[in-house]
């Protein structure tokens, strides 16, 4: 299918597919390096649309059909490309679904647009990275290359490129920091995590489930399940886990 396109504020085009239906729509937020047609995205494209249900997937800026270079782009970027199609794409209320980074950029739109977000579904969601695993887990020498030259060049278990971490990822990542200061969730929130994981560790959903407060708050671990949550089992985890917050909204 051929994606329609969204100018943002920023100048930035956004490629995207949008399925109409009922509300709470749902959101899928895609993680670093992913696009829109990846497994999560595509099944949760026919889980809603089987209901009725209106879904929204895109590629940020510098991802999959989208416009600009990768290189060029950071959390604050694709954070505000997130923001952008939230508002000119949807309708009221939606349920985000957040894939590893795209669970981060998830919780700075409950967090800066608590009106438009109904409920949260993480998917090994990988708050702050950029600072706690990118600058943290960095050698001297990788860190001083990378004030350097502004980037540095890592193997990837993705790609047979390596992934290209730059100084301006690193350094916009922190001004977008999650879990150094209060992170209220009124929403109903549903954290998804493999055991097997091993870009996002177990730790850190624990730390996120410590640290957001909120009334609806929920972490389930799955043994054995490894970063990219897309086994069959996993699907249907993620399927109940929009259905709980679905059920919560019509409770409210």
């Amino acid at each position: 299918m051929t994606p329609e396109y969204l100018d943002t504020p920023q100048g930035r085009r956004i490629a995207h597919h949008r399925t109409k239906g009922a509300g709470p729509g749902v959101v899928f937020l895609g993680g670093f390096r992913s696009d829109m047609d990846g497994t999560k995205a595509l099944h949760l494209e026919a889980w809603a649309r089987a209901r009725g249900r209106a879904f929204l997937r895109f590629d940020y800026s510098g991802h999959g059909q989208s416009g600009g270079r990768f290189e060029d782009g950071a959390i604050g970027d694709w954070a505000e490309d997130s923001a952008a199609a939230l508002e000119a794409l949807t309708e009221g209320p939606q349920i985000l679904v957040g894939s590893s980074m795209g669970g981060w950029i998830a919780l700075l739109l409950a967090r800066s647009m608590p009106a438009r977000v109904a409920g949260l579904v993480g998917i090994a969601a990988a708050p702050d990275f950029t600072e706690d695993s990118i600058w943290a887990g960095a050698t001297e020498a990788q860190r001083a290359e990378m004030m350097r030259a502004g980037f540095i060049s890592l193997p990837s278990d993705y790609s047979d490129e390596p992934y290209i971490f730059t100084r301006r990822l690193v350094e916009d990542g922190r001004r977008h920091l999650v879990l150094r200061a209060p992170l209220p969730l009124p929403c109903p929130v549903r954290l998804l995590q493999g055991t097997a994981d091993a870009d996002v560790p177990v730790s850190v959903a624990l730390r996120l489930l410590e640290h957001a407060e909120g009334p609806d708050i929920r972490l389930t671990l799955v043994k054995g399940a490894d970063h990219r949550f897309s086994s069959p089992d996993c699907l249907t985890l993620i399927e109940t886990a929009l259905a709980e917050i679905s059920a919560a909204g019509d409770a409210a």
